[in-house]
């Protein structure tokens, strides 16, 4: 038996199958993180407490493999992914709490940053680090890369901001610096770690030389190595080893919780864009400006500039500017308004001072100001997604004296032409000398290997030697910088280094080869060759920022899951390895494909705008067979006989229901799953079908284009009282003319044909409804409203599939949402009696992808005097009609949702669409209902 088999049987003697992964398909899910490297793990575990986390070190230590802690996944530097036991900290690690009023806020590893800084706002604070990845990053991650950001600087990364940790040692002790017993415990029951640390500790402080560098390394940002100014800034340690801990990138313990002090989240702000003739020019009006006391100074290079100038939004002077320009970022903060005026009155005297050629006014308009920082923040995506394909873009991350940051900036250019990096882009915090630069290198062959170890070599001389820079600033040290510690560090510093890793961890289970590696060409092995496979993956950079929106991230795969695993079977496939390669192929149909929600959530918040359900549904439409695709033909072309089936059918499983007991179609069909996995779920919100009738006034002002989902299921689980009906009575309450067909049965959006890859059909039934709409429009000089939102969003996004005819008439048909109908139409025509207490909004995803969150935030704040809208909402994994097949996916989705719904207590629960309020009510357990019911409660 390997010794794979033998790690992966232990585990599974001590770990539930829901909470260990031992398939390829998992192990290659997760041999990825953000860097450029790639490991396959042995296994992937979930623990959900210290003893298991006890557990893990124990089993590791007898089996003589590695553990190493991931939680986001979003590291730069090759530190999270590992050849041995991957421990997720991601989904069973979550606690946010404040202390103090919110001066401080205790955390676990596996929750993002921006949910603790969201959980904060109550108390106008947030944590000190603020990096770029903070929607993905999880507190473990942040805490074990001592991450820093745009603003934070040096004083508030995690380092400073930290005040307690409570932490595992590799041989299972657990101490808690908040418990002032531990630091007496710590001496008696581990003497010789104790004994350890402080001649450690003194061998640093008697050497001037050692203490001066690091006290003059620790001016700027820097991630290289340990912590070890730890060594000097405490005495106890116990205090030390805490300290030490960030930054280690889990080497040294597992970080259980933490206590971090908060600092002011500065509501008024003003920003504007400053440009320069060159970039020595802008770099050297960097010390002004920070004096200036500005936030933020985020510096930009011209292939930068020019890398954003065609994002939307972006300013047309911008491809104006001469080759050398350079630009910068800038922003003022303050608590408030009156005091952000008194800055921007004082820092008027600096810029007025500095030679600059063209900046835009300084705004507080927060949509100027974030499509100021959408320009920043677009250069990554930019020059990523235009790569060539099959490179790997690179991400580097320095740091030099604020002085030495035009030099380094020009000759960092200089090296980029003797590269040969020709789109190559510098951008960074010029505030705290710390530059990003992004580069587009193949690694296909050694030759093209050995030029990358040639440019790291070189760029290390350039960064460490020539301007006693950090190599790497924020982004932590990883396997890309190990060969590089000593360079930095020298080997007075190294050895402090090494000897702590061993006393700490001399069996070394602790993520070896992560900060202390003996091979100085680590660097350049394990790394991720990127195949040319398909459109939407090969412009994927797997850095992580999408999965934290994707509905079954905790079910099955992620998308950027998805996308590594089409890479690898593309790596598989070359290699011969035909056994890793079917195993994948197999599951993949299941995991990769029959369990994505095609909701499009991911591309939101990728770099490079990939919707990974786009790229599922063509895999859909690849893998349908001609009988597959003539099968939904006639469906699509015999719809209203298929509708009046349905509703049969509904009719008929209500009538078991009412014989047997409400539950007993649920049951019935539970059970025929555990036959027919496949076969569909009765859900117990599922209602009796509507009976429409029409409404044909001589004088329309709105078509009510009624859904087939409405009209099969769309009544209110309580009251029994249709969607249709709520419509008709405030449109009457307004005084607006509804007109709603008399021919509605057979008629649909065709999401359900789009999301499944039946293409064919979607093009026939999208065709047939964009006639109908003309026709009910009067040739479209009648808006069109629909009561499911993603109805309304697949109409709306239909135009591609239309014929030359029906996308003229699609351009001059108004097709709105029944949210934009109560915002827009009915609300300003209604008088509020009495707002309702309390009630919870689900935004579903249509509903970001529309850019109508705002509406609903409008009809949230008109019609409730304490609207919530969980700040966990995301897809509910529904689908259309995908949970009634996979109920495990809106159960996984909408767990952390459920959980903040359920602690704010409150039982009116409204959206935008049944099928999200069916699943969000069987998960909840609430009756979730439309938001025209809310409004028509408060109206009159």
């Amino acid at each position: 038996m390997t010794k794979e088999k033998q790690v992966q049987q232990a585990l599974a003697a001590q770990f539930p199958a829901d909470r260990l992964k031992t398939r390829p398909i998992d192990l290659h899910a997760y041999s990825s993180d953000a860097s450029f490297y790639t490991l396959v793990p042995q296994a992937i575990v979930y623990p959900v407490n210290i003893e298991e986390v006890q557990l893990l070190f124990k089993l590791a230590k007898q089996h003589q493999t590695s553990l190493t802690f991931r939680t986001g996944g979003t590291s730069l530097s090759g530190q999270s992914v590992t050849e041995g036991i991957l421990v997720d900290l991601s989904r069973n690690w979550p606690l946010i709490k404040a202390e103090q009023q919110g001066s401080a806020v205790r955390v676990q590893p596996g929750i993002t940053g921006s949910r603790v800084n969201f959980f904060l706002k109550q108390y106008k604070k947030k944590i000190g680090p603020d990096p770029a990845s903070i929607n993905a990053a999880m507190m473990g991650g942040i805490l074990s890369n001592n991450s820093s950001g745009m603003c934070c600087g040096v004083v508030n990364n995690s380092y400073h901001t930290l005040k307690h940790v409570k932490f595992v040692l590799p041989n299972g002790e657990v101490f808690d610096t908040e418990n002032k017993d531990d630091y007496k415990r710590f001496e008696t029951t581990q003497p010789q770690l104790a004994a350890g640390i402080v001649q450690l500790a003194q061998r640093v402080k008697n050497s001037p030389a050692l203490s001066a560098k690091i006290r003059d390394k620790y001016k700027i940002k820097n991630t290289v190595g340990y912590s070890i100014n730890a060594f000097l800034d405490y005495e106890h340690p116990l205090d030390i080893l805490a300290h030490l801990l960030i930054g280690a990138e889990g080497t040294l313990a597992f970080i259980a919780e933490a206590v971090l002090n908060t600092i002011p989240d500065k509501p008024y702000k003003s920003t504007g864009l400053l440009f320069f003739a060159s970039t020595a020019i802008a770099c050297n009006a960097v010390p002004a400006l920070r004096d200036s006391d500005a936030e933020a100074l985020e510096f930009m290079d011209r292939a930068a500039i020019q890398s954003i100038e065609d994002l939307a939004g972006a300013p047309a002077f911008l491809k104006t500017l001469p080759a050398n320009s350079a630009g910068i970022l800038c922003e003022y903060q303050s608590d408030t308004a009156a005091g952000l005026q008194e800055k921007i009155a004082r820092a008027a005297q600096y810029l007025d001072s500095l030679p600059i050629t063209y900046k835009t006014e300084f705004t507080t308009d927060e949509y100027l100001q974030a499509s100021y920082w959408k320009l920043r923040k677009g250069m990554y995506p930019s020059v990523a997604a235009v790569r060539q394909k099959g490179t790997s873009a690179m991400l580097e991350d320095i740091a030099v004296p604020i002085e030495n940051l035009g030099n380094c900036v020009e000759d960092l250019q200089q090296l980029f032409i003797k590269y040969k990096y020709f789109d190559a882009i510098i951008f960074g915090h010029a505030k705290e000398g710390n530059l990003h630069f992004l580069v587009s290198q193949s690694i296909d062959t050694p030759e093209e290997v050995a030029v990358f170890g040639a440019f790291n070599d070189e760029l290390a001389e350039l960064v460490i030697k020539r301007y006693n820079g950090a190599l790497k600033a924020e982004h932590g040290t990883g396997r890309q910088i190990a060969p590089y510690v000593e360079t930095e560090w020298g080997t007075e510093g190294y050895t402090i280094m090494k000897e702590l890793k061993a006393l700490i961890d001399p069996d070394n289970i602790l993520n070896p080869g992560v900060i202390i590696n003996p091979d100085n060409t680590c660097h350049l092995k394990n790394l991720k060759p990127l195949p040319v496979v398909e459109e939407e993956v090969d412009k994927c950079v797997e850095c992580g920022y999408c999965e934290h929106k994707c509905p079954s991230r905790h079910f099955t795969l992620t998308p950027r899951q998805r996308i590594v695993l089409r890479r690898s079977l593309s790596r598989l496939k070359k290699a011969g390895d035909t056994h890793t390669y079917n195993s994948i192929l197999k599951d993949y149909a299941y995991d990769g494909l029959d369990t994505c929600a095609v909701d499009g959530m991911c591309a939101t918040e990728c770099p490079v705008a990939i919707n990974t359900g786009e790229l599922v549904k063509r895999l859909r439409k690849e893998n349908h067979s001609k009988t597959g695709n003539a099968i939904a033909m006639q469906v699509a072309k015999n719809f209203g006989l298929v509708e009046r089936l349905i509703k049969t059918g509904l009719r008929s499983g209500g009538l078991v229901n009412s014989v047997f007991g409400k539950k007993a179609m649920f049951k019935l069909t539970s059970g025929m799953r555990k036959i027919a996995p496949a076969f569909p779920l009765w859900p117990q919100q599922l209602t009796a079908p509507v009976t429409v009738k029409s409404q044909m006034p001589q004088q329309a002002d709105v078509v009510y284009f009624v859904s087939c989902i409405s009209r099969t299921m769309g009544r209110d689980m309580e009251k029994q009282e249709s969607i249709v009906d709520v419509c008709r009575r405030l449109a009457e309450k307004a005084n607006v003319r509804l007109l709603i067909p008399d021919n509605l049965t057979g008629t649909c959006c065709a999401q359900p044909f789009a999301s499944k890859g039946f293409t064919p059909a979607y093009r026939f039934i999208v065709n047939k409804t964009i006639d109908t709409l003309w026709d009910w429009s009067k040739s479209g000089s009648l808006p069109i409203v629909l009561d499911i939102t993603s109805c309304t969003h697949s109409l709306q996004t239909c135009r591609p599939y239309l014929s030359p005819e029906n996308q003229q008439r699609f351009d001059q048909l108004q097709i709105i949402d029944s949210l934009q109908f109560a915002t827009d139409i009915l609300l300003p025509r209604l008088t509020i009696t009495k707002k309702k207490d309390k009630a919870v909004f689900h935004p579903v995803c249509s509903l970001h992808k529309m850019n109508l969150n705002k509406n609903l935030l409008q009809l949230a704040e008109k019609t409730v005097e304490v609207p919530v809208i969980p700040n966990t909402a995301g897809c509910c994994g529904m689908a259309g009609d995908r949970g009634f097949y996979y109920p495990g996916l809106t159960a996984a989705a909408t767990r952390a949702e459920v959980e903040e719904v359920n602690n704010a207590q409150v039982n009116d629960c409204y959206s935008t669409a049944k099928t999200c309020e069916m699943a969000l009510a069987e998960s909840s357990g609430r009756n979730y209902r439309s938001v025209l019911y809310l409004l028509d409660e408060v109206t009159q």
